[in-house]
């Protein structure tokens, strides 16, 4: 089942918005599944407009797209999920799999849409997708296997980080990850305003702020080391980097972050509630 290039495996999107770009983008830019292979669907032109430019199939018609792909992708806002779902059960067959990027919406929310005995997984990307170094969670269904799982890995591996968790994670994901990006642009910016502030013009300071930031996030991962060892490595006895942090704990900067993951996880749950 796994797709490479030239593969048969027909792959459809019902959304075309920033997300479905960021993986079927990855899909195609990597090869792994041809332009001809994939079908997209949205409700106006105005986002179909990159899938056409790269010779997919684009379509106003969720229904076109269950009958020209197999692995359904839902790139919906997670409010439209529902009704999507209900518009297009009667063309599900047991042939197809279906995927949601939705954030919020349950497993559970969503077998109950569909005809029983549909195959279906829940996914969590984030925005760097979009540059394929993205951090990808996904949750099987009951009716999923190890065979699913494997291809879906196996495609979105192209998008940068891919893992299967429990599904009691993915809001936490959605947390730490699909909002957690937000949470990096907003220290970066604060890093490049105090470089303003002390006389480094802003396109340098951005420039070195960002590559800061790729690194040390690459010594994480490359290290295997917990961020706090990390931390305490760039400190010595009464240099610039303590003075430094001690400010930043003077402002709460750890438990604001903490706070933030919380309040989005939080209301990624609420999501499904309504």
């Amino acid at each position: 089942m796994a797709a490479g290039p030239g593969s048969a495996l027909r792959v459809g999107c019902i959304g075309a918005g920033r997300m479905a770009r960021g993986v079927l983008g990855g899909l195609l830019i990597s090869g792994k599944v041809p332009a001809q292979n994939i079908s997209v669907s949205a409700p106006s032109d105005s986002n179909l407009h990159y899938f056409r430019d790269h010779g997919c199939h684009t379509t106003h018609s969720n229904i076109t797209v269950l009958y020209e792909a197999r692995v359904i992708f839902l790139a919906t806002k997670p409010h439209i999920v529902p009704q999507v779902l209900v518009e297009i059960s009667s063309a599900v067959t047991p042939d197809h799999i279906i995927v949601s990027m939705a954030a919020g919406v349950s497993l559970q929310t969503l077998e109950k849409l569909v005809p029983d005995g549909v195959r279906i997984l829940r996914m969590c990307p984030n925005l760097p997708c979009v540059i394929q170094e993205g951090a990808v969670v996904f949750s099987r269904g009951s009716c999923a296997g190890q065979e699913e799982a494997d291809m879906l890995k196996d495609l979105l591996s192209v998008c940068g980080m891919c893992e299967e968790v429990p599904e009691s994670y993915m809001d936490i994901h959605t947390g730490i990850s699909g909002s957690g990006v937000a949470y990096v642009y907003l220290f970066a910016e604060a890093l490049v305003e105090g470089a303003v502030k002390m006389g480094m013009p802003s396109a340098i300071s951005s420039r070195v702020a960002a590559q800061t930031l790729l690194g040390a996030a690459k010594m994480i991962l490359e290290t295997g080391e917990h961020p706090a060892k990390l931390r305490y490595d760039v400190c010595t006895p009464g240099g610039t980097t303590i003075y430094g942090l001690h400010e930043l704990e003077k402002g709460g900067l750890k438990a604001a972050v903490m706070n933030a993951v919380e309040a989005a996880t939080k209301r990624a749950r609420e999501l499904d509630k309504h």
